[in-house]
């Protein structure tokens, strides 16, 4: 179970890795959005980077760039994520690293819990 402590703004939590503080204020801490945004980012990687790596396909490094559209006029709440997988050194065409991404869209959690209420997209850049 995960135990959130109210602090004088937003709450925190310690973790095996270390204490994370959540805020709406962000000198207080992460904000929500960003952590979900962060989760889908992230948890879509790693999932990407293990599907390369299972098929042998080799890369230097690969970044991840989000842009996020809020509906400011709901809530604010997260409409849409545009994710870049930034690819350096790819040793693979364009259309193997596109099949790749979309096997990891299909397999990872966090992808699958939020695309019915967030329209998420994914793309690749070769550098």
């Amino acid at each position: 179970m995960l135990n959130y402590k109210m602090k004088d703004i937003g709450y925190t939590i310690d973790l095996p890795y270390g204490k994370l503080d959540i805020s709406g204020d962000e000198s207080a801490g992460f904000r929500p959005f960003q952590l979900l945004v962060s989760s889908i980012a992230v948890c879509s990687g790693g999932v990407f980077r293990n599907i390369l790596d299972k098929k042998r396909i080799s890369y230097k490094s690969i970044n991840i760039e989000a842009d996020v559209v809020r509906n400011e006029a709901n809530v604010n709440e997260v409409t849409a994520v545009y994710l870049t997988f930034v690819i350096e050194g790819a040793q693979a065409n364009v259309e193997k690293l596109e099949k790749a991404l979309q096997l990891a869209t299909k397999n990872c959690p966090i992808v699958q819990s939020v695309n019915k209420s967030i329209n998420i997209t994914e793309t690749i850049k070769i550098i």
